[in-house]
């Protein structure tokens, strides 16, 4: 028996060069053709004519990677919209339990069915396509987009999409892989805007365009002895191995879709520089943090009045985080130690209003920074261990003071790690401050020009900062004009990444496994 979602189209199989390499043409022929059609669909003055084209892009771009999985795509936006209609027309909880579970059934099929068919024989009397299904690619994020828009019709919200708009909403180019995970509230609006192409929308989305085998090995290559320095390092290499990867590519996927006039909401904000595991959560892939604590999170904890019921939620709610990711031990375990750790903290907080603490502000905020990185970095050894066993063992070495004298890793490792850290560091801080100083001598420069104020003399250190933050800000807001190649070749080299890899994606999100 043979479905139609269980042979990939567009991606290269190993079946020799020469196919992988026409499959690569023909998905760089489609992605070129993809942005070309937005960019016409932007000029057109019909707003459903418009909608259309861009969704016609959009499942271009989709097919690619299978045509068995924009089918899937497709009946699950149809899914979701014919239950967004029968829950309008009366919104119980028994219609949204509903609706919620076939969405649930539908995800479950695709991704969690294959992983506990792994342990049974091909020969059983179960259906042989059982043992081929593939996950369609970015499943997790729009099935959560689905679940959002039927939790938003539940609570009355003003919202009444087309069929259209819907589909455009499920299957939006830029997001439909691997987020950032968008609501409807904030996308149909910009749908239905009749504006065309705007430059500044273009500078944005321009300059976002522009622009770790030691931790793979570290987990791959070595089964034991680690020292606690080599667990702490790993975790720490990792998850920054994880933040550059798909924060980037979030980064990227905001910038391609502001260059079309689409607003996507942030995906991450600076996650490392968090004081409590509390905020990390407020900083780190932002859109699926906010979904699980708009949609599962408050609804839980609203519906006990018992003290102890918020921390039970804490961890029920971060149990689903891990169980999105995949269905395996480890990703689970990694939700529940950081709904324990955000128990912990807001134990702590109970425990400082009772006895409040008086030491230096700067040294408490140090502390609560140290103690936060630290603890994170650990999580991250649950979230890349290949087993329980792997991951039980390097977490309890860490907290081993003996094996803090053990090193295993290469001496490389132990400099490249702190390095990357403090660079990250280091960057954000010349960043904030390069803002910081155009935002000052640019807006002087700039008043001086508009109320015919003399310039500060060109000889002087305040007249230079002036000259130099006006030029700063010139080049800064027009890049584009000057990136428009390195944009080019960025997104012929991405599209190689992307298009040339294989649809059994063993950790969901996507793009994790992609850069």
């Amino acid at each position: 028996m043979q479905l139609f979602f269980l042979t990939p189209v567009g991606i290269p199989t190993g079946t020799g060069k020469t196919e992988a390499s026409v499959m690569t043409s023909q998905s760089l022929i489609s992605l070129s053709v993809v942005v070309l059609l937005w960019a016409v669909a932007w000029q057109l003055r019909s707003l459903k004519v418009r909608q259309a084209i861009l969704l016609a892009a959009s499942y271009l771009f989709y097919a690619n990677w299978s045509i068995g999985f924009l089918a899937v795509l497709i009946a699950s936006s149809l899914m979701n919209y014919a239950l967004g209609i029968v829950l309008r027309r009366q919104p119980t909880a028994g219609r949204l339990w509903i609706s919620v579970a076939c969405n649930v059934v539908l995800l479950s099929f695709f991704k969690y069915l294959p992983p506990l068919l792994e342990g049974v024989p091909a020969n059983t009397l179960l259906p042989d396509f059982l043992h081929r299904i593939v996950m369609p690619v970015g499943m997790s994020f729009w099935t959560f987009q689905g679940l959002s828009y039927l939790f938003d019709t539940y609570r009355e919200e003003e919202l009444d999409p087309s069929l259209l708009e819907f589909c455009l909403y499920m299957a939006f180019w830029p997001t439909v892989l691997a987020g950032p995970v968008c609501r409807l509230p904030n996308m149909l609006p910009q749908f239905r805007r009749l504006s065309g192409f705007n430059l500044a929308d273009i500078s944005v989305g321009a300059r976002r365009l522009s622009p770790g085998s030691g931790v793979t090995a570290g987990f791959d290559q070595m089964k034991s002895g680690w020292g606690g320095l080599d667990v702490l390092l790993l975790g720490i290499g990792f998850g920054f191995q994880l933040f550059f990867d798909f924060a980037g590519y979030s980064h990227m996927v905001i910038g391609a879709a502001r260059l079309f006039g689409m607003q996507l909401e942030e995906n991450f904000h600076r996650p490392f520089y968090s004081l409590t595991p509390s905020v990390f959560w407020t900083r780190w892939h932002m859109s699926l943090s906010f979904w699980i604590r708009d949609y599962i999170f408050v609804p839980l904890a609203a519906s006990r009045r018992d003290v102890w019921w918020p921390y039970v939620v804490f961890v029920l709610a971060m149990t689903v985080f891990g169980l999105w990711h995949a269905a395996k031990a480890t990703f689970i375990l990694w939700g529940i130690y950081h709904g324990l750790l955000l128990v912990a903290h807001r134990l702590g907080q109970r425990i400082k209003r009772r006895q409040p603490i008086t030491w230096p502000a700067s040294l408490g905020a140090l502390l609560s920074w140290a103690s936060t990185f630290c603890f994170v970095s650990l999580g991250w050894i649950f979230f890349r261990a290949h087993d329980l066993d792997q991951a039980l063992v390097m977490f309890r070495t860490a907290f081993l003071p003996s094996r803090y004298s053990q090193f295993a890793l290469p001496t490389s490792f132990y400099i490249l790690v702190p390095v990357m850290a403090i660079g990250y560091f280091i960057c954000n801080y010349m960043k904030s401050f390069l803002l910081a100083w155009s935002a000052r001598y640019g807006e002087e420069f700039r008043h001086s020009g508009e109320l015919g104020i003399p310039l500060r003399p060109m000889g002087s250190l305040a007249g230079v900062n002036m000259i130099a933050a006006a030029l700063f800000n010139f080049f800064s807001e027009r890049m584009w004009w000057w990136l428009i190649s390195t944009v080019l070749v960025l997104s012929v080299f991405i599209s190689l990444a992307i298009f040339t890899q294989g649809s059994a994606i063993p950790v969901t999100p996507f793009m994790y496994t992609i850069f």
